[in-house]
This record gives C-alpha cells, structure tokens and sequence, in this order.
C-alpha cells in the first residue's frame, strides 16, 4: 500500500499518555503529539484546508502565488502543499521567530519576508501589512490570512476534534490548548463541545498577549500588549476564527516556564516538543488543583523541538534570558565569599607546596609562572613521590610537576565541570572578568550538586 502524496499523511497524529512530568497531576493526562504530521506541526491541517477552500472558491488559480504571515509552521503547511499542487510560495515573518524555522521554510522553496517584531499590527512593517501589499502587487496572488480565514478552525472541526473523540472513546473531559489564531483551539471545542457539552475547555495564553483580557471583558486593551519571547501562541488583536463561548478558561503562562517545562518533557518523557506544547503543560500544573481522578486530559502538542534548538534547547541562550536555574563555575567561586587562589611557582620545593596543602586544607594546587598556569601538584600525587623517595622534600616543584588544569570559561555549567575532573586531573581553572584564576576541585563539583 501506497499513499499518493505527503498531503495524504496528514492528520490521524498518536494520543500519548504522559507519565514523569504529570505524576503529581489528577487523572489521566494525554498528549495530542501533532509533530507527527509530515511539516512536524498541527499547522498542516488547516495550511491543506485554506488552500483546499481558496480552490473551491476559485480564489487560487493554477500557477498562482500563496502568500502568508506565518510564525513558521503554517508556512511549512502551506509550502507542503505548494509542492504538491504547484505553487509558489512568500512568507512574511517575525524577527523573534528561531532562524531553523526560516532556514526550514527556504528549503521547501518558499521566499521569506522578515519583519520587525516590536510594531503595531497596522503599521506598514509589520508582516501582517506586508502580506496584504504583497497581495495587492503580486499577480494571481493570494493570501491565506490564517488568524480570520474560518477554514482554519474548520480542519480542527473536521479532523483533531473527531480524532481525540474517537482516540479517548469519548472520555475526554478537558481539552487544554494553546491560544494563537484561534483555529485550532476554536475548531476542536466546537466539535467536542457538540458531542458533550460538559467537556472542559482551557486556552492557555502568554503575558504579554491581550486574548486573555478580551476574553474576560469582551475589550481589547492594548495596555495588556507588551514583547514576549514565547512562539507561536499569543496575540496583539483578536483574530476573527476565535468563538470565546466554546471556551471556559484563558490561563497565561511565563516565557520561563513554557520553556522549561519543554525541556523537562523532552528529558522526562522522550517528546521532543516545542515552545507552545511547553507553555500548554505548564499551563495545566497551573490549574491541577481543578482536576479530579477520574478526569481524562488532551494537551494540544502543536509542533517539534527540531525548530527550536537553537533557543529553548540552548543552554547559553536561556541562561542569557535568565530561564535556566544552572550552577555555573561562577556560582560556585562566589559561594566562596572571595577566596583567593592558593597558588606555587616552580622555582617553590615540594616541602613548600606540602605546608601550603596543609595550612589551607586543599588538595589540588596550580603552577604558576608568570604566563598562567604551567602545571599541577596534587596531595596524591606528591604523598606518592614523597613516600618512594623522602628526600625529594627539598627538590623543586619542576620535578614533580603534572600536567595543568583544563581552563575554562566562567560560566560554564557545573554538570560540564563534571565530566572534566577525572582521576588524573583533580581540577579545573577558570578566569573571571578582572583576569584573575580561580580554581573548582571535584569535591567543589559534589558540594554544588547537592545543595
């Protein structure tokens, strides 16, 4: 058995119960792994179904152009189906957006347009403007415009609601997703909701975004708008797919926590999700305490790690925005409460380096020179030399010097630290922003971990 084309393996994506991350959760919690669409997100649904209605419509015509503002995954939906059908393809985008998602749109052939983040929806460069002139200029053009083309929330109608009814036989009593063009959300509660009214329904949102405050007062308050780093959730305007009466909560989640709590699914339960399926979770530890036992849980999982490698899945880049609690080589010299370096030159003997050992209850110090660091001597290594050859006390450090400690940056992540120190190397040096030394020995390395 064959399939046609890569269209045809849309949808029909695995339910997949969660276990280590949701442990301490009522009830039975699932996963709606839409990575498993071949553009590896959910978007792929309604970027066929958008494209599918513009035909019927005649509003894209044969060696037509399909423009779209798109935050990656629609676009990658979108340029699928160009493929297939013969289309060309423009995407608009933001500046926030991961370069893997553009990179990964440019190999399917499509052109992408990246627009400033920061600006209002009507203001002429922001990449919803610049999709409708791009329409406007370009011949037998058109755009998709997923935030209030209804065909979005129609494929969720169609397709995620009746596979998550059919995939829980009808158990499902909520449905956690998070809020962007409101298709997906939107058209999935439609249909559950048809088949029990009494199914929960949970949009979970960013700070940041004003759909949580529209949804609560029925007014866009642009007070509420303000840059945040999560992707492919959240909004500055409320797009035309959204029905707020087939949801019964908006909870906003940190940019933090959505991304930590991805890399804790990924490490803990071996899906390698997005940002929004990070946010999604985490939004539901928010609100555990109105689950029950018996309760029967879908989290929409929208897309696939790969996108995001380079950002959530960084160490540096979320230690630079301050999301990832790492002990650092840094952390540890601080907690030392300005400890200097015990240090010996060369030229010092070995009786010297031993009485230093002592008095300052170390094991491991550097040989220094002039330069930096030339070498080592360690307890063990001169207890060896001393008890095979006692008068070698009063030689100089020169002649039992072993090899020098590794250097390192000083921000380097203590689990790092922990695969440099070996038996044969009992440290590591680092230098901090005046230029001075400081060293971390393995018992340091245990010490920090446990804490």
């Amino acid at each position: 058995m064959w399939l046609n084309n890569i269209l045809e393996t849309i949808g029909n994506t695995p339910l997949i119960k969660l276990n280590k991350v949701v442990k301490d959760i009522p009830g039975t919690i699932l996963a709606k792994v839409d990575y498993f669409n071949p553009g590896n997100s959910i978007k792929d649904r309604m970027a066929l179904k958008m494209v599918e209605v513009a035909e019927q419509e005649g509003k894209l015509k044969p060696g037509g152009t399909i423009i779209e503002c798109t935050s990656g995954n629609t676009g990658m939906g979108l340029a699928l189906a160009a493929c297939v059908k013969g289309y060309k393809c423009i995407f608009t985008t933001t500046d926030k957006q991961s370069k893997e998602k553009m990179d990964i749109l440019k190999a399917v052939g499509a052109e992408v347009i990246v627009c400033p983040t920061n600006v209002e929806p009507d203001d002429p460069r922001s990449y919803y403007s610049v999709a409708r002139r791009l329409e406007k200029e370009i011949p037998n053009a058109y755009l998709c415009n997923q935030y209030d083309n209804l065909a979005n929330r129609v494929a969720h109608y169609e397709t995620t609601g009746p596979e998550i009814w059919q995939q829980t036989e009808g158990k499902i009593t909520h449905l956690l997703c998070t809020a962007g063009t409101g298709g997906t959300v939107t058209g999935t509660a439609m249909y559950l909701k048809e088949k029990n009214p009494g199914i929960q329904v949970w949009a979970i949102d960013v700070y940041g975004s004003l759909l949580t405050k529209y949804y609560q007062t029925g007014e866009v308050d642009m007070s509420q708008v303000h840059p945040y780093i999560s992707e492919g959730f959240g909004e500055d305007f409320v797009p035309q797919n959204y029905d707020m009466s087939v949801i019964d909560h908006f909870e906003q989640v940190t940019d933090k926590d959505g991304a930590v709590m991805a890399r804790r699914i990924a490490k803990e339960e071996g899906i390698f999700i997005g940002y929004s399926a990070g946010s999604c979770l985490q939004g539901l530890m928010q609100l555990k305490e109105r689950l029950k036992k018996d309760d029967v849980v879908v989290c929409i999982f929208h897309d696939h790690g790969s996108r995001y490698v380079a950002k959530i899945y960084n160490d540096q880049w979320m230690m630079e925005r301050g999301f990832l609690d790492v002990k650092t080589f840094k952390d540890i010299v601080n907690s030392r409460a300005g400890k200097k370096l015990v240090t010996v030159q060369p030229t010092h003997t070995v009786a010297e380096a031993v009485e230093l050992m002592k008095k300052y209850d170390i094991d491991q110090v550097p040989v220094m020179n002039g330069n930096g660091p030339v070498g080592a001597v360690s307890e063990n290594g001169l207890f060896k030399k001393v008890f095979n050859n006692p008068e070698i006390k009063t030689a100089s450090i020169q002649s039992v010097i072993e090899p020098p400690y590794p250097v390192v940056a000083f921000d380097t992540p203590v689990e790092r630290l922990g695969s440099l120190i070996t038996k044969e190397n009992g440290a590591v040096l680092a230098k901090d922003d005046k230029g001075d030394y400081h060293i971390v020995t393995r018992y340091d390395v245990i010490q920090s971990l446990a804490k």
